[in-house]
């Protein structure tokens, strides 16, 4: 993938008290997930009378100025991304897939009836961030830059109608290791009381209320001593969808695997569709079809089931070890990570890391 013509301008604005040096490297020392930000923020405003998006600037990060009737705190019309950039084996500055995440912007944007974002201003938007405050880029293995970009609704109003006034910003936090308790294959908790999308919904756009939703079960998950929570589709509760922020994928001892269908309540991850495009290059049959909660149940105790793989731009690949239902506890393989899960990870990571052959011009050099 090659880097898109500065299509867009931005002004700079001063950063009159930027991080210093010292107090930076010690953040990045342990930078953790979503903690720690960077200097400097985008942000691009849009008004649907006064010639739609407009005002482009980069600036210090700083709180927002909102007023009490805005529409994004009263009829939450409010979408956002998740991309990294990485640091390639030259020292360049890369995306993965930016592009990817402009159309799934744009796919949110449309189901929330906000304005569409041009793509390429999406991506010089993160290329202008991260090429600003790449001194914030962590050293710690596995270490990235995550970016956040996301859009709002700033009309103050209190009609029910898609608002005319919205903010377009992109944030930027060092990212380590996603999952707090390190552990090599997380442990699942299933969520029987809880649904998070259906048909009709708006599971398969990226917007806060769906995150929202997922609170309760994920505490629940968490005060159980579990890393993630495994939602179920609404109409039966039979049916595996994914876990609060993660794809799942089954892997069988035929060498096939299956992934739950992309229906309209399960979000298109983009680290879903790379992971299925490189196990057909490595010549595995993936299946995108549904799987029942107690055929997992069943497998993974016969033995067919020989591996479960979350996956998402925060944790890329991770193996499930141990999943928890109110109808039994099971083990999936021995527990810890299996082949194709370590395989799959260091695959993409090399690729998003320009250690190995991008056949799919996936990766973005941005300078």
């Amino acid at each position: 993938m090659t880097t898109p013509a500065a299509a867009h301008s931005f002004d700079r604005l001063p950063h009159a008290a930027p991080v210093p040096s010292a107090t930076r490297e010690q953040a990045l020392a342990n930078p953790g997930f979503g903690t720690i930000f960077t200097d400097h923020m985008v942000t691009v405003d849009y008004d649907a009378e006064n010639g739609g998006w407009h005002g482009a600037r980069i600036g210090p990060r700083e709180p927002l100025s909102l007023d009490p009737a805005c529409a994004v705190l009263h009829y939450a019309q409010e979408i956002f991304e998740g991309l990294k950039a990485y640091r390639g084996a030259q020292g360049q500055m890369t995306l993965f897939r930016p592009d990817q995440n402009a159309r799934r912007f744009n796919a949110s944007a449309r189901r929330l009836a906000m304005p569409e974002l041009p793509e390429e201003l999406f991506i010089a938007a993160c290329r202008e961030l991260v090429l600003t405050d790449r001194d914030w880029f962590p050293s710690v293995e596995g270490g990235s830059l995550y970016l956040r970009p996301f859009m709002f609704a700033t009309e103050a109003f209190l009609g029910v109608r898609p608002a005319r006034q919205y903010s377009f910003i992109v944030i930027a936090s060092p990212a380590g290791n996603y999952f707090k308790s390190g552990a090599p294959a997380v442990s699942i908790w299933v969520a029987r009381d809880y649904t998070r999308a259906a048909p009709g919904g708006t599971g398969a756009a990226k917007c806060g209320g769906n995150y929202a939703a997922s609170l309760v079960p994920t505490g629940e998950a968490f005060a159980q001593g579990h890393d993630q929570v495994l939602f179920l589709d609404a109409a039966e509760r039979r049916w595996i969808e994914e876990l609060g922020g993660m794809n799942l994928f089954f892997a069988f001892d035929d060498g096939s695997v299956v992934t739950p269908p992309l229906t309209g309540t399960i979000l298109p991850g983009i680290t879903r569709d790379s992971l299925i495009q490189l196990m057909r290059d490595e010549g595995l049959i993936v299946r995108e079809e549904p799987y029942a909660i107690d055929q997992w149940r069943t497998d993974a105790q016969s033995g067919r089931l020989v591996e479960t793989l979350a996956c998402g731009t925060a944790a890329v690949v991770t193996p499930v070890g141990k999943v928890a239902d109110r109808d039994g506890d099971f083990t999936i393989g021995s527990g810890g990570p299996g082949q194709l899960a370590q395989k799959l990870r260091a695959r993409l990571v090399a690729i998003q890391r320009g250690e190995q052959p991008d056949p799919h011009g996936w990766v973005m050099p941005i300078g």
